[in-house]
């Protein structure tokens, strides 16, 4: 065969390679569709019995027990009791057919029916969806408590806008948005006791690349570590460099296996001045700084990074999950000093217009 019948024929088999692999994209993404909405007619079909039975309660453990036995024995797996309830709760959670994403399988909506709070189910799916987790990750993020998370970075700012989904175009992405605090990285398997130098922790951060930009969000891109800055013939080496396409900006990540310094804040700042005048192009936004470090007070974050013209932020890591209900707690605290914080200016401004 020759030069040119050989890539002739690698063209042919490409080209039937990607139609193959394409329509069996679109057969499991129709497949997948259609199980969802047999599940969801399957629960439709028992709730509605359920409502015409006077004893529901009685009722609906006996028909469910029944109903898992016989149809395991007609259609085989996949028809636990505990299975059966799911499709009961998918559709009592889903009640209009068209809510439905076909991104989504049935492993994921059996995550997502675990959570009871309707915001941050919905926050998860958008997320999902955006991001295009998997499964499991989905899992990990709810173990991580992400929606708890992301409403806590950043201070006392709109938790509205922090808990929106990264790709909604209702309003402009910021630099606070993409920020969590803290930053889970259980994945490393490093003992909650353990004192690791910098250089090593950014090693086992290499990695694990891929869990630390799911950690990290959505639309982060690996650039480098020890990027190096030379001014005056002296060098100096930022830890590691991103690039995030939503927010068309760098971010550089400093590494502390200690409590937030100052020193830390004016060191990350020479190198976002750094590159905004020498690495940005045109089309790029302004730099942003994170300093990932154990431990921060309030006090000495706030006077270290106040007043900056850069975008720095400050966000604890730990090599744990850590406890939900902590978070939950601190959550809901963060969320009634916002209403509280919003009533308040409201009635200013109303106080204010009465007077004119």
């Amino acid at each position: 065969m020759s030069h040119e019948e050989l890539a002739s024929y690698q063209s042919v088999f490409n080209d039937i390679k990607l139609a193959l692999e394409q329509g069996r994209r679109r057969a499991a993404t129709h497949v997948n569709h259609e199980m969802l909405i047999t599940y969801w007619n399957i629960g439709r079909i028992i709730v509605e019995h359920e409502q015409t039975n006077p004893n529901r309660a009685e009722y609906g453990t006996a028909t469910l027990r029944r109903l898992s036995r016989e149809l395991t024995e007609t259609y085989g797996k996949g028809f636990s009791v505990s299975n059966i309830q799911f499709m009961r709760r998918f559709y009592l959670a889903y009640e209009k057919q068209q809510t439905l994403s076909v991104k989504l399988s049935w492993s994921y909506y059996c995550e997502l029916l675990i959570i009871s709070d309707l915001d941050k189910r919905h926050f998860y799916e958008c997320e999902c969806i955006a991001a295009a987790w998997s499964a499991r990750e989905l899992k990990r993020q709810i173990a991580t408590s992400l929606y708890e998370r992301r409403l806590l970075s950043g201070g006392a700012s709109n938790p509205q806008r922090k808990l929106a989904p990264s790709n909604d175009k209702s309003h402009a992405l910021q630099p606070i948005d993409i920020i969590k605090d803290p930053y889970v990285f259980e994945f490393l398997g490093i003992p909650d006791n353990a004192s690791l130098p910098e250089s090593e922790l950014e090693r086992v951060l290499v990695a694990h690349m891929e869990k630390f930009l799911l950690e990290l969000g959505q639309g982060f891109m690996f650039v480098g570590t020890q990027q190096r800055i030379t001014l005056n013939n002296a060098h100096y080496y930022v830890d590691m460099v991103f690039y995030n396409k939503l927010l068309r900006a760098y971010v550089l990540v400093e590494l502390k296996t200690s409590k937030l310094m100052p020193e830390a804040v004016g060191q990350i700042n020479m190198y976002l001045n750094y590159y905004a005048r020498e690495m940005n192009d045109e089309f790029d936004n302004p730099p942003i700084g994170i300093i990932l470090c154990t431990d921060k007070d309030a006090v000495t974050a706030e006077y270290a990074l106040g007043g900056l013209q850069n975008a720095i932020f400050a966000s604890r890591y730990v090599s744990h999950v850590p406890d939900k209900e902590q978070l939950v707690q601190q959550a809901e605290r963060a969320l009634m000093d916002w209403e509280r914080s919003e009533s308040a200016r409201s009635t200013r401004r109303a106080q204010t217009v009465a007077l004119q």
